[in-house]
């Protein structure tokens, strides 16, 4: 039997060397000569160790699981296109991409390894893989601005063309197609237009496994939550099953909890760690702060409530406003939070910005934490986190019944300053209403303002009625 072993969006797991290796250790427990380990992005970043290693710490995974392929995330590009080649050209994975252009137009890392497609003979069978990502990682990360993103479904298309054209000509044939998917919702075009076996997907970050028009598409989640054991039945030419009584894949979702860790990797993991020297202390919390992605996605939170302010008090701004998808999963913040922990919460290196806006625009900036117009993420989640401000929304009619600064209406004649990162005035894919032209100043990198804030104001966020969501029916994960 072909099996394949999946994980994606694993992202800040290496923060914690130990979970990090008993992720790995169940990885390696589920593998084996019948089976190949695959990836499909943002596993290089973010989080602290890669903010320390520039994503390398994926290396001592990759050679700890035998990770075989993996292909770009959004992530993935966080530290710029050049530190990613480099990464890619020492990997032991070799990286599947048919939809990333470089900043000459020419397909992304061709010279260090980077393939459009790949197969592999898997206990008997060859198994092809495509990989794509996210088109709109260009606006989705300012460090991927100068790359350009092709439609996912046309080069996957080509991809599989040219893919199945060489297996025919080499005598193998294919048995089994399968994309590596970096598109979150995408994935269902994917199943709707090609003709694969399996789409193993990441972006969003909730779990998934059920089928498409007979194509199967499985995600794992986010953090190393879960890991996808993924069989196929036999050796064909298709997809599904078929009348020779092969069975269509299936997948398993397997936890990491009780695995064994992988000793090497955890040592290798906090001897990286340790050089970072980020254990200090920037206040205590008595009441734990929940940060995991039904709190951040709910509506008004403490740990978001403590991030708008911040931003707020950094540039002395009318408003401060968080994106929620910014604030990464983890573990609640209880006693000493340190440097590490507020990294761990915005791992990226951008800084606040201060931008000027209409009352007008700030009314549509807010009316967008809900992002009615916007195609990202879950159709329940809260988008964004404010300070000094006060929102009424309607979820059934999607309508901004209350809007207020300071206490006061907002004026749609006059002009506010609302402290944002950088990232919301670059993207177009959340809060499209902001935009470069409205910046005005600029402060300090985002997880060094909420050290400064937290050294001088302390951590002790409340829930303040800044943020009101009736008719409301539900909430879900997290996604940047």
């Amino acid at each position: 039997m072909v099996r394949l072993v999946h994980y994606s969006d694993i992202e800040n797991v290496f923060d914690a060397p130990k979970r990090a290796a008993r992720l790995a250790g169940r990885i390696r427990e589920l593998s084996g000569p019948d089976a190949a380990v695959v990836a499909t992005g943002d596993t290089t970043a973010p989080g602290v160790l890669s903010l320390v290693a520039t994503g390398r710490q994926v290396l001592d995974f990759y050679a700890a699981t035998d990770t075989v392929l993996d292909t770009f995330g959004n992530h993935e590009f966080d530290y710029g296109p050049d530190p990613l080649r480099g990464l890619v050209d020492d990997a032991t994975a070799t990286f599947v991409s048919a939809n990333v252009r470089d900043e000459d137009g020419n397909p992304f890392g061709r010279d260090e390894g980077v393939v459009p497609w790949t197969t592999r003979r898997i206990d008997g069978a060859t198994v092809g893989f495509v990989g794509v990502t996210d088109p709109a990682t260009d606006s989705l990360n300012p460090m991927a601005a100068d790359l350009s993103f092709d439609d996912p479904v046309a080069a996957a298309r080509d991809a599989l063309v040219e893919m199945r054209a060489d297996a025919a000509e080499s005598g193998d044939g294919l048995d089994y197609a399968v994309v590596l998917s970096h598109l979150g919702a995408g994935d269902d075009d994917l199943a709707r237009e090609l003709d694969v076996d399996a789409v193993l997907g990441g972006h969003i970050h909730s779990p998934r496994n059920e089928r498409v028009t007979d194509t199967l598409l499985v995600r794992p989640g986010v953090n190393g939550e879960a890991v996808v054991e993924v069989e196929f039945g036999g050796t064909r030419d298709g997809r599904g099953g078929d009348a020779e009584g092969e069975s269509a894949p299936t997948a398993t979702l397997h936890e990491p909890d009780g695995a064994e860790p992988i000793a090497g990797l955890e040592a290798a993991l906090e001897e990286r760690m340790a050089a970072a020297d980020l254990d200090e202390a920037v206040d205590r919390v008595a009441e734990p702060i929940e940060r995991d992605g039904e709190v951040v996605h709910g509506g008004e939170c403490r740990v978001g409530n403590f991030v708008a302010d911040a931003f707020r008090w950094a540039l002395d701004a009318d408003v401060g406003l968080s994106n929620a998808g910014g604030l990464r999963q983890g573990n609640p913040w209880h006693g000493d939070v340190t440097k590490a922990d507020l990294i761990s919460l915005i791992p990226f290196e951008e800084p606040v910005t201060l931008a000027s806006v209409t009352g007008a625009e700030l009314r549509d900036v807010l009316r967008e934490m809900a992002a009615p117009d916007v195609d990202f993420g879950e159709d329940d989640w809260w988008h964004g986190h404010v300070s000094n401000a006060r929102v009424v929304w309607d979820a059934d009619a999607e309508l901004l019944l209350e809007a207020a600064v300071g206490g006061e209406p907002i004026d749609p004649e006059a002009r506010y300053t609302v402290a944002v990162s950088e990232y919301l005035l670059h993207s177009d894919h959340e809060f499209p209403t902001l935009a470069q032209r409205h910046r005005i100043d600029e402060g300090d990198i985002q997880y060094e303002v909420l050290a400064d804030y937290a050294r001088e104001r302390g951590i002790d966020p409340r829930i303040e009625g800044r943020i009101e969501i009736r008719n409301r029916r539900g909430i879900a994960g997290e996604s940047r």
